[in-house]
């Protein structure tokens, strides 16, 4: 196996859908992975979605259908177009990253009795592996099936092939390492020294303005 597959393998997280308690959809400004979670729905995969998302965090406004003010009122509009009733489609708007997409999900679930033993997450194929992570985390009794969307051209055969498959693939390598490497030291309950907590926020501000831009 090349050094490519091995990226590919850890990055392009797949799995066969399964029926779960739940659809996630974390916030984005690309309609296709509503469209999808639509999909899984009318396919009786899961009872209920979970759109989350405000908008990014970098911009401080959402960037995708001008008729919509946040990423879950584009994917609720979507939905609904789609033939998803309103009693099916939860509500978190107030997300502006994806970790934050997946702590906030976490609250509106507990908020209505919902035991997540599986879930379904629809995300963009090159997200795939960085946003399971982050819901896993969140829902850490749960089984996280990744059900991913190709977005921007980027998919598992030809990231490699174009400068921003290239960038967006080896920045959600670097995110990995440097964004989880905070929540395991949280974890662990190692935190930083008094010198270096304006050096670690700095980072930290930076880390999740990115992940806002990589949704």
């Amino acid at each position: 196996m090349s050094y490519i597959d091995e990226y590919t393998k850890f990055i392009f997280l797949e799995d066969e859908p399964e029926r779960a308690d739940i659809i996630f959809l974390p916030g984005s400004d690309e309609g296709a992975l509503a469209v999808r979670a639509a999909e899984l729905w009318k396919a009786g995969y899961a009872p209920i979605i979970l759109p989350s998302g405000k908008y990014a965090k970098w911009t401080g406004h959402f960037s995708g259908d001008p008729a919509c003010e946040t990423e879950w009122a584009y994917f609720h509009h979507i939905l609904r177009e789609q033939g998803v009733p309103d009693e099916c489609i939860l509500r978190e708007e107030q997300a502006t990253f994806t970790y934050e997409n997946a702590l906030r999900s976490r609250e509106v679930t507990d908020a209505a009795g919902i035991q997540v033993k599986r879930a379904l997450l629809c995300c963009q194929a090159y997200h795939a592996r960085r946003a399971g992570l982050y819901y896993q985390v969140c829902f850490p009794e749960a089984e996280i099936l990744a059900c991913p969307v190709v977005t921007k051209g980027v998919s598992r055969d030809n990231w490699h092939r174009t400068e921003k498959g290239i960038d967006l693939v080896l920045t959600e390598m670097k995110h990995c390492g440097t964004q989880f490497g905070q929540i395991l030291r949280e974890s662990a309950g190692l935190f930083p020294s008094a010198e270096n907590d304006h050096k670690n926020d700095h980072k930290k501000h930076n880390s999740n303005r990115t992940s806002g831009l990589y949704g």
